[in-house]
């Protein structure tokens, strides 16, 4: 770590060097950049390619009046990464995380996706994950023409973010200027065969997009269309943590390894209609439509070890604290034949008109509506030798190795179909009196938002001040999450803990699936499907259970944003100013729908009850956030910004749930002690504030090389206040609850109706800071040898301290890794394109799956991840306008890896993806 740390500094400071370096370059350079423009107003010369690329990106965030990172298109339907995630975890600053291997949300400035904000077009858009974190893998990248990110935000920057704020931008047909048409296809493919026998190892990616220009250039048109099919396969180790043995040793208490196979298949829609007559009239509407399929198939065995009635042998060898190897006698595994599937629809609309009037007058108007649409299906089904109690057991020997993933030496023969049966072998469903043989979680979420934005704004030709604008947006926000739970049972075993049915060979697929990775050589592989649709399993209601929890909520956010903002264009000290401050004035009203508990006779007396109560919550708030961005000219090819701002983040969905989950202990009836009362409950809380920062920017850039150059170092200080602490415990009065859990005579004898709420409190604060070093370096400008050649690179610190509660110590942030390096190595000229890329991250609070399929944080490992593109263009004769392209993602085969208490010998989750390799042409005129 020390050597990597070492390394990437002196690459910086290399960068560094080239950038001061071209400094004495700049003069010498006018005269040429004068003939340039002379050539230019001659004849048009249409720039491709990833150096057009990077200098479109430096040339807006040279002219952008905030802090911000931009990504530019390579030519029509394609930006420079094969995914949004993968083109934004490239920028300074920016990291991401991956999910099923692919680059799904990210965090801006150390802050997890739930700080920050996606637009499109400048419009705020729902997600379809559970919470407020984008998920960017819904958007296709090759409809989009730029991707901006605002570091500091601005007055009319609606939906900004406390970290950051994403705005992802389609094509405008008036300013592209001329008839386009681009189509590109790729065929993707991972280097390892399908590991389940229903997977797939490959897939494609196509689009096509078409511009044009009608009634003498003042009606234009965008249409875009993308599709795609892309595998992942991967080998999984999931543990289910680590006690210790009475030696104080850690040692694995389960295991649930699968080899997953994934397709996702996913088809993009955009078109964008534009009209503008005249200087003083322009009209924009914009509509996008996204329909996502995901099929994923794992297979594996869990493995009850501490944590159950198996017993360790001794003999048993330790490494520093953690038993690495030994033998477990009774394990009762439970053969796992899994599938989940996923369906999510998103649609964005937008239509903006401006009216210019009076000269220096103008008027502008904005309608938008997004909506995410989400069902998801987690099927598990499962076998062994017997119900709880009942089969064979396994002598089963582990290894763990140096990486975490444990390898397993079973005694049973787990491909014997005359030795297994579908049943509950660890009795899981005994407490609902049932055969617990499989689960189904299908939550479906659903996420509508619609705004109305007006601005009045007029220029001045005189003074400090250039522009004034002030408007008013006003939204409403709707997010609603349900999840239906079954139990699923052999024939017969409704109503019995000790049901077993033979294995249909029927349901049995070609080949077995792969589990070579654990150890394990054989395992009954069969379609859960099959079992389910041919009466084989059969649906509980987990209502009819009491098991049953409520889980269900809604969120309503009625958000009026008033705002004002000055354009400013002056000069202090001799150097020219530009800029801007104003102030938006935020207010919400949130509302939250959950359920609880229906406390009647039943409950009192302690038997199951089904029934639960509508709780319905919320808050009003308003918060003044102003902001300030100065932009110093020290020379004409550099610049000093300064931004000070406050920014907020609203709570997460889950956290404002409404909802509780009661207790009553009437072993505590008569206490008079809220901490060991007879009510306490769970939940969320739906009067949860915002997280306010109130944000300090400085940064310094300087221009070179054509365009295509520069070094920036900026800092940034965020000081938090509000900060959610996720699970915090308050006293509540349950005063309202007592009638429908106590009869007359218990009431008399309660103690006291306070108890504690455990749940999300705003009781956090504390405050992140970071430096960021960027690099852009055309390499010719040290030799003419170098020519085409270019290295960008950029490195993040950033450090924080959050404390919750009255715990003095300090917490980590999700999604905050202390170090961020990105580096991309290119060459380009005469068609040939090359470049090599570079992401890393420092270890991080991730968000994965947990139980029903609810977010949990765990930490996560560091990750260094490489990928490489070779193309070539044809740039004359009959094959002008096509591209050959090849592509290869993860070339070292980076593991996604989790685990716990600090210790990273405690691997709770090991993800293995292997390499994906895409080969494809792209063509355009």
């Amino acid at each position: 770590m020390v050597n990597l740390k070492r390394n990437v500094l002196f690459l910086a400071l290399a960068a560094s060097g080239f950038g001061m370096a071209s400094m004495a370059f700049a003069q010498s350079e006018t005269d040429a950049d004068e003939q340039k423009a002379e050539a230019t107003e001659l004849d048009q010369i249409e720039v491709r390619g990833f150096r057009q690329s990077i200098e479109s990106s430096i040339a807006e965030k040279r002219d952008n009046t905030s802090i911000v990172e931009v990504i530019s298109a390579e030519d029509i339907g394609k930006l420079p990464d094969v995914s949004i995630g993968e083109a934004l975890a490239r920028l300074p600053g920016l990291t991401a995380q991956r999910v099923d291997g692919r680059a799904q949300v990210i965090s801006v400035r150390g802050l997890g996706p739930d700080f920050s904000t996606a637009l499109l077009n400048g419009r705020e858009q729902v997600t379809t994950g559970d919470n407020r974190g984008v998920e960017f893998d819904q958007y296709p990248a090759e409809l989009l023409g730029s991707v901006v990110v605002y570091k500091t935000p601005n007055a009319t920057l609606i939906g900004q973010g406390l970290a950051g704020t994403v705005d992802l931008r389609t094509i405008r047909p008036l300013e592209h200027g001329r008839r386009s048409f681009s189509a590109n296809a790729r065929y993707e493919f991972n280097e390892d065969s399908a590991l389940n026998p229903d997977g797939t190892a490959d897939g494609y990616r196509a689009s096509a997009t078409y511009i044009d220009q009608f009634a003498d250039d003042t009606v234009g048109i965008t249409l875009g269309i993308a599709a795609q099919s892309t595998p992942n396969n991967a080998e999984r180790f999931n543990a289910w943590g680590f006690p210790t043995t009475e030696g104080g040793d850690f040692i694995i208490g389960g295991a649930k390894p699968f080899a997953a196979s994934n397709d996702l298949d996913r088809i993009g829609l955009i078109g964008t209609l534009e009209y503008q007559p005249n200087d003083n009239f322009h009209t924009t509407l914009d509509i996008g439509y996204s329909d996502f399929e995901e099929t994923q198939q794992l297979r594996g065995i869990e493995f009850p070890l501490f944590w159950s009635s198996a017993q360790l042998r001794p003999g048993f060898t330790v490494e520093n604290g953690l038993v690495t190897e030994g033998v477990f006698d009774g394990v009762k595994g439970v053969m796992r034949n899994d599938i989940n599937e996923r369906e999510a629809e998103l649609f964005n609309f937008g239509w903006n008109t401006r009216f210019e009037f009076a000269e220096n007058w103008g008027f502008e108007t904005d309608l938008s509506y997004s909506r995410s649409d989400r069902e998801d299906v987690l099927l598990e089904s499962y076998l062994g030798t017997g119900p709880a109690g009942v089969g064979a057991t396994d002598s089963l020997g582990f290894r763990i190795q140096p990486n975490g993933n444990a390898v397993f030496s079973p005694s049973l023969d787990y491909s014997d179909l005359g030795q297994f049966l579908i049943t509950d072998p660890q009795g899981w469903g005994g407490g609902a009196g049932l055969t617990q043989a499989g689960f189904i979680n299908a939550p479906e979420t659903e996420d509508e938002l619609s705004h109305i934005r007006l601005s009045l704004d007029r220029e001045f030709m005189e003074g400090a001040i250039s522009r004034v604008t002030v408007g008013v947006d006003a939204s409403r926000r709707d997010k609603n999450r349900e999840i239906f739970q079954d139990f699923l049972v052999p024939q017969g075993g409704a109503d019995a803990t000790n049901a077993a049915t033979p294995i249909p060979v029927e349901a049995l697929l070609n080949r077995s699936v792969d589990l070579s990775f654990m150890g394990i050589p054989g395992h009954i592989t069969l379609d859960p499907l099959f079992l389910l649709e041919n009466g084989f399993l059969n649906r509980v209601p987990v209502s009819l259970s009491s098991f049953n929890v409520p889980q269900n909520w809604k969120v309503r956010e009625d958000v009026v944003v008033g705002f004002v903002k000055a354009d400013i264009d002056t000069t202090f000290g001799g150097l020219p100013v530009t800029g801007n401050i104003g102030f938006q004035v935020v207010d919400t009203d949130q509302s939250s729908t959950g359920f609880r508990v229906r406390g009647d006779a039943e409950i009192i007396t302690g038997e199951p009850n089904a029934g639960f109560i509508e709780v319905i919550d919320g808050a009003d708030y308003t918060k003044f956030l102003p902001s300030l961005n100065l932009i110093f000219e020290l020379n004409a090819d550099t610049k000093l910004r300064f931004g000070a701002a406050r920014t907020l983040a609203r709570a997460r969905m889950d956290q404002l749930n409404a909802g509780l989950t009661l207790s009553a202990n009437f072993s505590q009836l008569e206490s008079t002690d809220p901490n060991r009362s007879f009510f306490s409950a769970g939940g969320g809380n739906a009067r949860l504030r915002p997280t306010i920062s109130t944000n300090v920017d400085m940064s310094i850039e300087h221009y070179f090389g054509d365009g295509a150059g520069y070094i920036a170092l900026a800092g940034f200080y965020k000081d938090l206040n509000d900060f959610v602490n996720p699970s915090d415990a308050r006293l509540f009065d349950f005063s309202g609850f007592i009638d429908d859990f106590l009869t007359p005579e218990d009431q008399a004898r309660l103690g006291t109706p306070l108890g504690i709420v455990s749940g999300p409190s705003n009781r956090g604060k504390g405050n992140i800071k970071g430096v960021e070093f960027t690099a852009s370096v055309p390499l010719d400008m040290l030799a003419d040898a170098l020519d085409g050649f270019g290295v960008i690179n950029s490195v993040s610190y950033t450090d924080s301290k959050v404390t919750l509660g009255d715990d003095p110590n300090s917490t980590t942030i999700p999604g905050l890794s202390k170090w961020v390096v990105n580096t991309t190595v290119y060459f380009e000229k005469s068609g040939f394109s090359a470049r090599v890329g570079h992401r890393y991250r420092d270890e991080f609070l991730s968000e994965i799956f947990g139980l029903s399929a609810t977010r949990v944080l765990r930490e996560a490992k560091t990750e260094s991840v490489f990928d490489a593109q070779l193309s070539y263009e044809f740039q004359d004769g009959r094959f002008k306008g096509l591209t050959l392209l090849g592509q290869a993602n993860n070339l070292t085969d980076e593991p996604f890896t989790t685990f716990e208490g600090g210790n990273q010998q405690l691997v709770i989750d090991r993800q293995k993806f292997g390499r994906t390799f895409l080969v494809g042409a792209s063509y355009r005129f």
